[in-house]
């Protein structure tokens, strides 16, 4: 197997993974989201810790700078929303509209590029994100209020990747030190429920505390997976992927969790769907497109 068609496995288990990941939050789903949270942070740390160590990488965490370290808790502190409103969606009976959250995420991106980075969209991208904002409304109508927690899962990850992009660190070692940024905080917040002996951890069962402990691997593994594809896989097959994850969890809100789904809420979602049709195949086209011009023009500059 050639080193594109390792990243294309790797990638379909990552994004495979980040789509089942609410089978697992429901395991945790009488643990306060809050708690299962904290625990998410100190084990992930562990976890990332530990594969740093091993894979010899552990002395560039020593390396970052103050920038680095400011970055990584800012956006530390913006995935700690992102996670939190995840899990408190899953375990609150709102897996579909989680899924909302990660199939507008690219629209999302390009507009807060727009906002933020002064970058302009082609005509065809502002269709998909007009098209995606009548969605929102049509939602907005079925559920009798906007969809919170979808927009707060696209906002969050979409910030979270702006200040990535600016970081220049790689996704495990970023992780490492995100959580490690916002490592006080848990342990902190746990500290008190034990106080307060309103802590599940330890005081339940040994099943709900190895679920928790397990939260660090749930986290840890398909950034691994996802950092074995970044590297192999081509973007253009990667940014098809990444459909796959909201899909899975989307199919397992309709049948696993067995959410409604009504004419309403369903038209609001192929709005979302038709948007992204439009976004993807013109980000393949464009591409394309860059890609002949460059090769045109590397070829006029051999014949000179």
């Amino acid at each position: 197997m050639n080193a594109s068609r390792r990243g294309i496995v790797f990638g379909l288990g990552a994004y495979g993974l980040w789509g089942l990941l609410p089978l697992f939050w429901a395991l945790l789903d009488d643990v306060d989201a809050f708690e299962v949270l904290a625990h998410r942070f100190v084990w992930s740390l562990v976890v990332v810790l530990a594969v740093l160590a091993l894979t010899g990488r552990l002395w560039r965490l020593r390396g970052s700078g103050v920038r680095t370290l400011g970055l990584s808790a800012l956006a530390g502190t913006i995935i700690a929303v992102n996670w939190g409103t995840f899990i408190w969606g899953v375990n609150n009976g709102h897996v579909i509209e989680v899924s909302l959250g990660y199939f507008i995420n690219p629209l999302v991106t390009v507009l807060v590029g727009v906002i933020v980075l002064r970058e302009r969209l082609r005509p065809l991208q502002w269709l998909a994100v007009a098209i995606a904002a009548i969605a929102v409304v049509v939602l907005t109508v079925d559920y009798g209020r906007p969809p919170w927690i979808g927009l707060t899962l696209a906002f969050t990850f979409s910030s979270y990747s702006l200040i990535k992009k600016k970081s220049r660190v790689s996704a495990l070692e970023s992780v490492g030190t995100e959580t490690a940024a916002l490592l006080i905080p848990a342990l902190v917040f746990l500290g008190v429920l034990h106080a307060r002996a309103e802590a599940t951890f330890t005081n339940v069962d040994l099943t709900t505390d190895l679920l928790l402990v397990a939260t660090g691997l749930a986290t840890a593994t398909p950034l691994l997976l996802f950092a074995g594809a970044a590297s192999r896989a081509p973007l253009t097959t990667l940014g098809l992927l990444q459909y796959l994850a909201p899909s899975l969890t989307f199919i397992l809100g309709v049948t696993v969790f067995d959410e409604a789904v009504p004419a309403v809420r369903l038209a609001g979602f192929i709005l979302v769907w038709t948007a992204l049709l439009i976004f993807t195949v013109e980000a393949i086209q464009y591409r394309r497109r860059a890609v002949r011009h460059v090769e045109i023009t590397d070829g006029l500059k051999h014949e000179d």
